[in-house]
């Protein structure tokens, strides 16, 4: 290679030529340059949408280090439809939009194939400026003439990144052919943003088995040698990008990136050029602008935001009072979009504006919330200092802000202000908030900056600190729980303060600080999960400590995922724990996640499995009543993907009611773990007062809450003011959001409350009911997004993203009447005459929006998926209620519309949009409706047929695509009305092969209710001439009593067809028991109401000290079909405990028949599968029973018999 090389150099008669690549600055080089990028399924005859870029690009030598670049005959080409059916169109309008800024002169500077500094004009978009980028990297380029293969780190448009080279070279031709290869998925310093996933921490284990992306860049050259050095003659990039919502392999979407550029002419330069002012725009590597502002699934002019503002928000105001939401969700983006556009002027000149009229005052606040930087802190600040928000619209609007707010150190530092504020530390709820929310926002920032500035975090050592030396229980409890939220490294000293035999200086706190202290080591435990062991193993090992603390501190100990030879110490522990909650907590726990399959739990299941075998001897036998964890999760590694759901309900010794219960659950997906959901409650206070209180003493009737409210409690001054008799939290995506106590204060409210004080809150809402109200609320929630942005090599941005919007409207117009009228206490309505009548709506719209594509301030294109989800439930009814006589009515009045209580549908679309022309937006569905689609033979789901009881069946088709319809309706002659359901579908032919397509396709499924007559419902408890004289012939028919049947208070419950035209037609049931003698057998009665009508079901239920026996009779007069039920509970002192239970049945419908069958057919083989074994010892026809009981210390059997299938044993 190298003597090629130097005899090309010396071939040209003496004068040097060579292939170093370098540009003249006496010379101007003009190139034809073609940029394509579309992107798709790449699959056949589904639809795609693209752009093209076609210009020429003048270089020309302004110094040795410093040319001039001038782009010239700009044309913009958009595709959108199946390839082959539709090419490129021409967008004239997009065209000179374009031209009119990458026209313009750019300078830059370049020495040895390495692309400087780039200035533009000041009016240059940064968006115009990474297309000229995108051409400029062509000529960031190495070539080494003594290698042949070679490899580097060099910056391009993705950033830094690894290429590798393969240099070919023709002797006849004097020209080398450069093969490069960028690897743009590892990049040091990638050109990309994430945006929305800060909580979603990464799993570095699942991305080993897979990705949703694979990324590969290709580049070709033609250098041609001359006596100047290497000379491009014409170069194209290939950048290739594969996307799935989940994994790759399953289907996916496509987006394919081609620019070339071909040498037209060189000439020499002739020396003079205007360029007018410029200023620096940074390297060749991609820069972020405003597209982090662009809402990728919108396109509109956002100059002069405000007027657009007011009008979609009274639009959204008086279009939502009195309709469905399902048309909202655009408008709703818009106004985020305009929004975030708006400048903080903008932003006061809108609260002027719709301030002072509720409903346009509630959308505003509830959208400005989306404003995602300064602008929005600065707004509420102003507001609260004002006192121009209440304390409820206050705390919304915080919750959701800070929550939404960029993680900057800008941001952070300028929302301190809300931890100092007056205005916010005078409601409790809004100053929680503020604190979680604010710990929330160090969270985020934390995941961005390394390592985390400890300034951040200072505010809340701050209250920590402080709560602990002023021994304030409520300040503390607030600040650790923010500071978990926070995970910051630098509150780990703080919160060793709190944990005793950790600290230096142990202090004497109460239990529920310590457990907070304990949790909040939740984040950090991923963090900086050796020192959490540490820490956490310390207070494992700790005997003196409570054993809730203790659990919590196993639970944190083992999101560390120890390694083997730690859990093997937890082990050795266990074995001498002598606390058997303690201990039963710790081994549930260690157990559960020896069954782990979740990737990030590889390695700990393992050791957890080990552990399991040395434990199980000692604490297999620990039952349900002590305390227990369960962890459960389920993962594919197909779809990469899988979900987590854990239990812990922590006990102490003394008593059977748990002190602590939580529960949460997690996705895995995209190689990230979300914590989607957390709840917590702790019920530690309740048992204080329940001993307090002797309930079964008195004898309370239903309506009597009044008399329990009221009850004097025996010592409760002596209740402590401080312990909450119970408290409560809630965490999205591992951040707690809300907590409340519920404390001996907040009940003694409750009580006032009810004493009906004409001042009070409920007494003002009472007499608002009986004038009349109108009542209408509205909430727009964008609860989820998340967006990563990356460089292509033409320079846009390819985006993935990912919104769901949530739309809540409700309304009612209620209007009571009571009689007599509350004098004294709001109990008074249990035994008064309450009247009301309501009518209204509830409107539900939840979007899911997915875009796959290229989105710049100019132009998007790409795929775009779209789900909308509507419920909409209308009411129009009175309730009377005679408290007294304790009866209760319900009329529903007619209602004539067609209501579409639920629909959901789904389609991808390609998708094409320019703010040239934003009203000409193009959409296309992936797979086209086409005539060809639609006479496909249509393929339904067979309705379910009431005798034979045969299941919906999806019928086969062998046609290579399909649409797919389907109409479901269940009648009810007796009440007017109908239900019926819908569904639709479109699918591609290549479904089987890649199952992940079938998002690729066009679903609707809708359930509609139709007009209903007048419908009754009457409940009456306790004596009632209704029916009495049929249910007294039926029960002396059933029971067939020598005694005289006397028939003690019931419950009569009717919903019955009210028309003018038809005597009443529907149901009653009754509840009922026998005599003293008889008071455990319970009586339940449903009857049909109307002409000829005798089917009845009757249900027996008798319950001894240790049987229970239901019998269940149904049919013409309740002799058609006949069930029996017995379980008992079987405790001889020489046998083992047992519990058995029997199931007889005489003659049963065809469908409850052939599914006992099926059932017994594949019994044996399940059995087979968990591990049961038959032996040949059926039972009697028509008859089932199972039988579970402890055969050794260690084990329990069950024992199940049917008529032909025999003994089938689980030890």
């Amino acid at each position: 290679m190298q003597g090629l090389l130097l005899c090309l150099l010396f071939s040209l008669g003496g004068k040097s030529k060579s292939h170093r690549y370098e540009l003249n600055h006496k010379k101007t080089y003009e190139y034809k340059y073609v940029g394509t990028i579309t992107i798709g399924h790449d699959m056949p005859d589904l639809a795609e949408s693209g752009v093209k870029l076609l210009c020429n690009v003048q270089i020309e030598g302004v110094s040795p280090q410093t040319f001039l670049l001038q782009v010239s005959n700009v044309a913009f080409q958009e595709q959108n439809g199946v390839p082959g059916n539709s090419g490129f169109t021409s967008s004239p309008k997009m065209s000179k939009k374009l031209s009119d800024e990458i026209t313009k002169p750019f300078v830059f500077e370049y020495m040895n194939g390495r692309v400087g500094d780039i200035k533009a004009a000041t009016e240059v978009s940064d968006t115009v400026v990474n297309i000229v980028r995108g051409i400029l990297g062509f000529f960031q380029v190495t070539i080494k003439s003594t290698q042949r293969v070679y490899e580097l780190e060099e910056s391009g448009i993705h950033g830094l990144c690894q290429s590798n080279y393969i240099a070919e070279e023709d002797e006849h031709e004097q020209t080398l052919t450069l093969h490069r290869v960028v690897d743009v998925t590892n990049c040091r310093q990638k050109a990309a943003v994430t945006v929305g996933l800060a909580l979603a921490s990464e799993n570095e284990p699942s991305k080993q088995r897979g990705d949703n992306i694979v990324a590969m860049v290709k580049y070709m050259y033609t250098v041609k040698s001359t006596s100047d050095g290497g000379l491009i003659t014409m170069s194209r990039a290939e950048e290739k990008h594969h996307l799935s919502t989940l994994n790759v392999k399953g289907g996916n979407s496509k987006l394919l990136a081609i620019k070339e550029i071909t040498l037209l002419k060189v000439l020499d330069s002739e020396g003079t050029h205007t360029i007018g002012p410029v200023q620096s725009r940074g390297n060749i590597i991609y820069k972020f602008g405003n597209e982090l502002k662009q809402i990728p699934i919108v396109m509109m002019n956002l100059e002069n935001p405000v007027p657009k503002i007011v009008d979609l928000i009274k639009r959204l105001a008086e279009t939502n009072t009195n309709k469905e939401l399902s048309g909202a969700s655009t408008d709703v983006i818009e106004v985020f979009q305009l929004m975030r556009s708006a400048s903080l002027e903008d932003l006061e000149t809108l609260w002027r504006q719709l301030s002072d009229n509720q409903e346009h005052r509630r959308w505003f606040l509830d959208c400005v919330v989306e404003v995602d930087d300064e602008r929005v802190i600065k707004f509420l600040e102003r507001r609260f200092q004002n006192g121009d928000v209440t304390a409820n619209e206050a705390t919304q609007a915080l919750l959701l802000a800070l929550n939404h707010l960029k993680s900057e150190l800008g941001t952070v530092d300028r929302s301190k202000g809300f931890l100092h504020m007056p205005f916010v530390k005078s409601n409790q709820l809004l100053w929680n908030t503020a604190v979680l929310s604010y710990g929330s926002l160090v969270y985020r920032l934390c995941e961005k900056i390394q390592p985390c500035p400890v300034t951040a975090v200072q505010p809340l050592l701050d209250i920590a600190n402080n709560g602990l030396m002023n021994k304030n229980e409520e300040a503390m409890v607030l600040a650790l729980k923010a500071l978990g939220n926070a995970g910051h490294p630098s509150g780990l000293k703080t919160v060793i303060k709190f944990l005793p035999g950790i600290s230096a200086n142990a202090v004497d706190l109460p239990t529920r600080v310590i457990s907070t202290a304990v949790d909040s080591l939740r984040h950090l435990a991923r963090r900086d999960p050796h020192s959490v062991q540490d820490i956490a193993l310390s207070l494992f090992v700790q005997k003196t400590l409570p054993a809730e603390v203790r659990m919590l501190a196993c639970m944190i100990l083992f999101k560390t995922r120890p390694p083997v030879a730690l859990v093997s110490t937890i082990s050795a522990v266990l074995l001498e724990e002598t606390d058997l909650q303690f201990a039963s907590f710790s081994y549930s726990l260690i157990k559960s996640l020896s069954n782990s399959r979740t990737p990030d739990n590889h390695h700990l299941s393992t050791a957890c499995n080990i552990a399991t075998k040395i434990l199980a001897p000692k604490l297999e036998r620990l039952s349900y009543f002590t305390s227990m964890a369960w962890h459960t999760d389920w993962f594919s590694d197909t779809f990469l993907a899988g979900v987590t759901n854990e239990l812990y309900m922590l006990k102490n010794a003394a008593d059977s009611m748990p002190t602590t219960i939580i529960g949460k659950g997690k996705f895995h997906i995209i190689g990230r773990i979300i914590e989607m959901l957390e709840l917590g409650v702790s019920t530690d206070g309740i048992k204080t007062l329940l001993s307090q209180i002797d309930i079964l003493t008195h004898n309370y009737h239903f309506y009597s809450v009044n008399n329990l409210l009221n009850i004097q409690l025996a010592d409760w001054q002596s209740f402590p003011n401080s312990k909450p008799l119970f408290s409560g939290y809630a965490r999205v995506y591992g951040q707690e959001v809300f907590f409340s106590d519920v404390n001996k204060e907040v009940l003694q409210q409750a009580i006032d409350l009810n004493e009906g004080k004409d001042e009070s809150p409920l007494r003002k809402f009472l007499k608002g009911l009986e004038e009349g109200a109108l009542w209408h609320w509205t909430k727009p929630y964008l609860a989820y997004e998340t967006r990563f942005i990356q460089a292509t090599c033409l320079g846009l941005p390819v985006e993935i993203s990912k919104y769901y919007l949530a739309l809540t409207a409700v309304t009612a117009n209620v209007k009571a009447q009571i009689t007599p009228p509350v004098q004294q206490h709001v109990m008074e309505l249990f035994t008064s005459e309450v009247s009301l009548e309501t009518n209204g709506h509830i409107s539900i719209t939840k979007d899911i929006f997915a875009f796959h594509g290229i989105n710049t301030e100019l132009f998007q294109f790409g795929s775009e998926l779209k789900c909308k989800a509507n419920v909409n439930i209308p009411w129009k009814f009175m309730l009377n209620m005679n408290g007294r006589e304790k009866k209760f009515e319900l009329d529903i009045s007619p209602y004539t519309d067609v209501t579409e209580v639920f629909s959901f549908t789904s389609d991808v679309y390609a998708v094409s949009r320019n703010i040239a022309e934003p009203s000409f937006a193009k959409r296309t569905p992936i797979i086209p409706i086409t005539a060809e689609s639609l006479d496909v033979p249509v393929h339904g789901l067979e309705s379910i047929d009431p005798v034979t009881g045969s299941p919906d069946q999806w019928l086969p088709t062998t046609e290579p695509d399909f649409h797919l319809t389907s109409q479901f309706c269940a009648e009810s002659s007796k009440y007017g009305t109908a239900i019926c359901m819908e569904a639709q579908a479109r699918r591609a032919h290549f479904f089987d092969e890649y199952p992940l397509s079938c998002l690729a396709g066009y679903s609707h499924v809708a359930i509609q209710l139709k007009p209903i007559e007048k419908i009754q419902i009457q409940i009456s408890a306790g004596p009632t001439k209704t029916l009495l004289n049929q249910i007294v012939a039926l029960v002396r028919k059933l029971i067939k009593r020598n005694s005289e049947v006397i028939i003690n208070p019931v419950v009569v419950m009717k919903a019955l067809a009210l028309s003018d035209a038809a005597k009443p037609e529907g149901f009653t049931a009754a509840v009922y028991s026998l005599p003293a003698a008889q008071k455990d057998n319970i009586q339940f009665i449903v009857s049909e109401v109307g002409e000829d009508a005798n089917w009845k079901m009757c249900t027996e239920t008798s319950h001894a000290r240790r049987l229970l026996s239901v019998h269940f009779r149904w049919g013409a007069e309740c002799q058609s079909y006949e069930l029996t039920v017995n379980v008992a509970r079987i405790q001889e002192p020489s046998s083992k405990p047992t519990l058995s239970a029997k199931v007889n049945w005489g003659n049963l419908p065809m469908y409850m028949n052939n599914f006992g069958k099926s059932l017994e057919e594949l019994l044996p083989f399940y059995s087979y599968l968990i591990g049961l074994h038959s032996q040949p010892d059926a039972n009697p026809d028509h008859e089932f029973s199972a039988k579970v009981f402890n055969a050794l210390p260690n084990t329990g059997d069950i024992i199940i018999k049917t008529p032909k299938v025999g003994d089938t044993d689980l030890r």
